[in-house]
């Protein structure tokens, strides 16, 4: 049998160093290299060898307690690619602008797993919320940005996606507990073209999203309008905020080829 060309060209070293590297994200920033190990099924001589020759470049550090933490290159490369895409590009100027217009801080993010990837943030500095930063991944059952994506994929697409999604986690006290429950919450979503989110990915955060279309006329990102639930209730978020949201969506939309 001919071998596949990405069987054939695959480098195997340089794949078992991303693999170390995907095991970093939000909620696992250090790991022993038994651990490393462990996760990946890499072998302890050779996940010594790959870490230190990631070390060496720069892509992690050790503490010291001899964790593995990611180092500087990454960040470097992470922060090139967010700012290289196009969807950044395009929608940064709208999206300053919404953000100087109401005064609320704006986001941009796009589905990633069952997760939101935060693309652009543009904060208020009256808001108070966790540490969320571009390159930062929320759940996405719990924001509107992750909410009127999903509602956008076909029914089994959005159940496959969340199949490993642990609902008991503790976010917001309005959070979806079950997919039965987020089913019921994002089915009036793709009618009305917005989400709302009433402090389910956090207590005190209010939001409101609409979807960002490509050339194919399907949702590639979306954008929202996040609010502190003591200056906006939620009837607030359906009326002038959520018109100059889709205004702006729109906007970034055709920018990006959509009919």
């Amino acid at each position: 049998m001919t071998p596949k060309a990405g069987n054939r060209y695959r480098i195997e070293a340089l794949a078992k160093g991303l693999d170390v590297l995907r095991l970093f994200d939000e909620s696992v920033t250090a790991l022993k290299l038994r651990e490393i190990s462990a996760r990946t099924g890499i072998p302890m001589p050779t996940a010594f060898r790959v870490a230190a020759t990631l070390e060496e470049a720069g892509f992690i550090e050790r503490l010291e307690d001899g964790s593995i933490r990611p180092g500087v290159a990454v960040l470097t490369l992470g922060s090139a690619a967010l700012r290289g895409s196009s969807i950044v590009q395009v929608s940064e100027r709208p999206l300053r602008h919404l953000a100087e217009t109401t005064g609320e801080t704006v986001n941009l993010g796009v589905l990633l797993g069952d997760q939101v990837l935060y693309l652009v943030r543009l904060r208020n500095s009256d808001l108070v919320t966790a540490n969320v930063q571009v390159g930062s991944t929320l759940p996405a059952p719990y924001t509107s940005l992750g909410k009127v994506l999903l509602a956008y994929l076909p029914v089994e697409e959005r159940h496959a996606v969340l199949a490993q999604h642990d609902f008991s986690v503790v976010v917001g006290p309005n959070a979806a507990h079950s997919l039965e429950e987020l089913d019921e919450l994002i089915e009036p979503i793709r009618r009305d073209g917005f989400a709302v989110q009433d402090q389910e990915v956090a207590a005190g955060l209010r939001s409101v999203s609409v979807p960002v279309f490509g050339a194919g006329d399907r949702p590639v990102a979306a954008i929202n309008i996040a609010v502190a639930v003591n200056r906006h209730d939620v009837a607030s978020l359906r009326g002038p905020l959520l018109d100059a949201l889709s205004a702006t969506a729109k906007d970034i939309s055709l920018r990006l080829g959509a009919g």
